[in-house]
């Protein structure tokens, strides 16, 4: 587990949500958790974890994904099983095996 990608995790579920987090980094943490992300029509992609299906809109100016979208993201995750505390679990869990 990445201290990286467990920052990053947490700066997502924070309030307010930040608008300063770049792409690359919101798809390396996709990616780690293991989630399947493939590129769709135009800017969109469709990305599954644990069964959930998101669609994830590449930042048209920039690459820095907007609170609107942080906070989308933040929904998606949750209904997917994955926030910053299961995050931690599931570290501590292959830690302790």
């Amino acid at each position: 587990m990445s201290s990286k990608h467990r920052n990053l995790l947490r700066q997502v579920f924070q309030d307010p949500a930040p608008g300063n987090i770049q792409w690359r980094e919101i798809e390396s943490l996709l990616t780690h958790l293991g989630a399947d992300i493939q590129p769709g029509h135009g800017a969109r992609f469709h990305v599954w974890l644990n069964r959930r299906e998101y669609v994830l809109h590449h930042p048209h100016h920039g690459n820095t994904i907007g609170r609107q979208d942080v906070r989308h993201l933040r929904d998606f995750l949750a209904s997917a099983g994955v926030t910053p505390s299961s995050y931690e679990q599931q570290g501590e869990a292959t830690q302790g095996a």
